[in-house]
């Protein structure tokens, strides 16, 4: 079942690529393999990219032998409109990448069906590149979970968060699809129940490299690991507030680099008082949120107001 669908059509599906926003981020050492394992609660919201899937007409057999290369089936069998301002080759986009890494899954467990329809995909891109959102994550998630049923491949949702923690890191929530206690490298996923909440969320304009930021002197790499249980039990301590230990461990290098996101950061921060919440940043930045209680969630004027006057783009969300 293909969830988050906005509108289909016998030929066309448009479906929301939602963004997450991480309740905080603590990194508790580093892995054999060069990556650093983690831990973070992720949230997703009714606010992202459309990814809109149209059907070709006409279809591609692949090879009688059963022998079919995934990077030449991928080029036969997708258009990709909407993305040439992310990425120049369209093999660099993370939608392709999504799409490569189901084809080859299915040829290697020999679970390809005899004939395959061409399918155009067109990225409508709202979330900004690099704000710690998960938008081109969420594309790569979003592309797998819709040609897995449009091409019947029948992959389990298991199998799909192995395929897609190989695509990206932040790929296996989304198509988890629900709110989640995320460990590793972010795809040992746990189901959590959160309250709804309402976000303002600024999107100031900078971009630290990643790797620049996992190898800052101060970034801090060994938080004490917490239990699923203690995570779940504390969720008053992270959810609308920031108590100890919680907290992100990219925000004070971040903010050291950019000044436009500390400058995000302590505009929401003097909303906090009025909003009953704690503003924090998600990821690795850039974008900042401030959780919004809900004695302030029908004060619009309120709201418009601290829109209007943020330092950079700010939106109100709500949780998916």
């Amino acid at each position: 079942m293909i969830e988050n669908i906005v509108a289909s059509s016998a030929s066309t599906m448009t479906r929301l690529s939602p963004a997450k926003l991480n309740l905080f981020l603590h990194i508790t050492g580093k892995r054999a393999d060069g990556y650093h394992d983690l831990q973070t609660v992720f949230r997703l919201l009714d606010w992202g990219d459309y990814l809109h899937f149209s059907l070709i007409d006409g279809a591609v057999i692949p090879t009688a032998d059963g022998e079919a290369d995934a990077d030449t089936l991928c080029h036969q069998l997708l258009v990709l409109e909407g993305a040439e301002t992310i990425t120049t080759n369209i093999e660099d986009n993370l939608i392709f990448k999504a799409a490569r890494a189901l084809l080859a899954f299915a040829i290697q467990s020999n679970t390809l069906p005899e004939q395959l329809a061409p399918i155009t995909i067109r990225l409508d891109k709202h979330l900004p590149m690099g704000a710690g959102l998960g938008g081109g994550s969420s594309n790569a998630a979003t592309t797998m979970l819709v040609l897995n049923e449009l091409w019947q491949l029948n992959v389990t949702r298991d199998a799909l968060i192995k395929i897609g923690a190989k695509v990206g890191a932040d790929v296996p929530i989304f198509i988890f699809g629900q709110d989640a206690i995320a460990m590793g490298i972010g795809e040992k996923l746990t189901a959590i129940n959160l309250p709804d909440q309402q976000y303002l969320v600024l999107t100031p304009e900078a971009h630290v490299n990643t790797a620049k930021l996992f190898a800052h002197p101060r970034l801090q790499r060994d938080i004490a690991s917490l239990s699923i249980e203690t995570i779940k039990n504390q969720s008053n301590d992270y959810v609308q507030n920031l108590n100890t230990p919680y907290h992100n461990v990219f925000t004070p290098v971040v903010a050291s680099l950019a000044p436009a996101v500390a400058e995000a950061l302590d505009y929401l921060k003097g909303l906090e008082s009025q909003a009953l919440g704690i503003a924090r940043m998600t990821g690795s930045g850039s974008a900042v949120f401030l959780p919004l209680d809900a004695s302030i969630a029908n004060d619009k004027n309120l709201l418009a107001k601290w829109v209007e006057e943020a330092p950079c783009p700010a939106y109100l969300v709500d949780n998916l």
